[in-house]
């Protein structure tokens, strides 16, 4: 169970490291983007890995998730975003009407877009627009620092909104495998040592 918690950290982290890439930089890692956004439609997998494809697709987010449990390298601004995502998922709990507009919203973008990849503009487009429909509509809204070049341009802000919506999925599942904001407080000295592990295996199976 706490390794599963980890993998739903990793995964919450390589979200919001992209936004953060996009917003800072104009553009992120495909290859790290793609589990991200697929992990979206993943609504009913057998496992919290399968969620993202494997473990071997968290990479990135297992870095990330290192580096912000250790003082000298953490991110503010992906501290910052985490946080606020971690708050928006617990106003979610409560909103079963939203939850059930955000999931037909997904069966419907996953309907209308099949075979095509996750990160595909017209994926990531509609699913900006259901974050915006559903998501920017809680309060205090997630607010994303960077380039305001890249923020304006409309490819960029379909990203970031598509990729936190991953960022929220990731944050349920986090939830729902027993994790807490105090929880990480408490144990981030193992939850470091148990994302190394973790780090280890992608390492060792060439993933």
């Amino acid at each position: 169970m706490r390794e599963e918690r980890i993998i739903a950290l990793a995964g919450l982290l390589q979200a919001v490291a992209l936004v953060r890439a996009i917003a800072a930089r104009g553009g992120a890692d495909a290859t790290a983007m793609q589990p991200s956004l697929a992990s979206i439609f993943k609504i009913d997998a057998d496992s919290p890995a399968d969620v993202f494809g494997g473990i071997g697709k968290l990479r990135a987010g297992l870095e990330t998730l290192i580096a912000q449990l250790n003082d000298d390298k953490r991110d503010l601004a992906v501290t910052r975003i985490a946080i606020a995502v971690m708050r928006i998922e617990g106003k979610l709990r409560s909103r079963a009407a939203m939850r059930g507009k955000l999931r037909e919203g997904i069966e419907t973008i996953a309907r209308q877009t099949a075979g095509s990849p996750a990160t595909d503009p017209l994926v990531t487009a509609r699913l900006a627009q259901l974050y915006v429909d559903t998501i920017s509509t809680l309060t205090p809204r997630i607010v994303v620092e960077g380039d305001p070049q890249f923020l304006r341009q409309d490819a960029q802000a379909a990203q970031i909104r598509a990729l936190l919506l991953a960022a929220i999925r990731a944050a349920v599942l986090w939830r729902q495998l027993g994790g807490s904001r105090w929880r990480l407080l408490f144990r981030r000295r193992q939850y470091s040592m148990l994302a190394r592990g973790l780090l280890a295996q992608c390492t060792l199976s060439g993933s």
